[in-house]
């Protein structure tokens, strides 16, 4: 899908520091701090136009949220569902998710949600899977002990290989749904490929994965 340029995005968002963290750095090992509260954090990489992490948000007060997103043409859409709800337990970062570890210690995050993300189905492009190795580590250096990471797909080989990436990497597998929409799952808030996909008849797959507080091992 051709992404839409929205020129005046970037300053769009400048305008609302309230909403869309400007200088995430200086808040590293301290976003309790920014949100002003002891609750957990959990981020989504890839947050797209924000309704998961909106939603999310106004059904768990309790916890913190930031939605994190590259994309400044998309990221703006998700800026305006959080002016128009205006919750204090949500805001965006405008950030490649690659670099977390500039903006979170180890233990600031207590889950990650990878909703979507670009299977790069090519075996050449496969570093780049938001589940390979590399980036299991980079979770590892940034989420609580015991932190999770909870994958939706509608990519039936992009699901299967995170599987095994997980295990590989020694994660605990929990709630794998093959077809999340005829399941007993309960809770699930929809994303916007969600709903699209969802309404063409596609499967929608999802599980959680939970480090075991044991250094994973990266092979090769």
């Amino acid at each position: 899908m051709r992404l839409r340029n929205k020129p005046w995005a970037e300053e769009k968002l400048k305008k609302y520091p309230q909403f869309v963290v400007p200088d995430p750095e200086k808040w590293r090992g301290h976003w309790q701090a920014l949100f002003g509260n002891s609750n957990p954090l959990h981020i989504e990489i890839g947050t797209g136009k924000g309704r998961f992490i909106s939603e999310m948000a106004e059904q768990h007060p309790e916890i913190n949220f930031l939605g994190i997103e590259k994309q400044p043409s998309v990221i703006v859409s998700a800026l305006d569902k959080l002016i128009e709800k205006n919750r204090p337990n949500v805001k965006l970062l405008n950030a490649d998710g690659a670099k977390l570890r500039e903006f979170f210690a180890k233990g600031d995050v207590e889950r990650i949600y990878l909703n979507f993300s670009d299977p790069w189905p090519k075996k050449r492009h496969e570093k780049r899977r938001l589940t390979y190795r590399t980036f299991l580590q980079l979770y590892e250096d940034i989420l609580a002990d015991g932190g999770e990471i909870h994958l939706k797909t509608d990519n039936q080989g992009l699901f299967e290989y995170s599987l095994q990436s997980f295990s590989e990497y020694g994660l605990l597998l929990k709630n794998i749904s093959l077809d999340l929409h005829r399941s007993d799952f309960s809770g699930n808030v929809m994303t916007e490929y969600e709903e699209k996909f969802s309404a063409q008849g596609q499967r929608i797959y999802r599980c959680e994965a939970k480090y075991l507080n044991a250094p994973g091992a990266l092979q090769g």
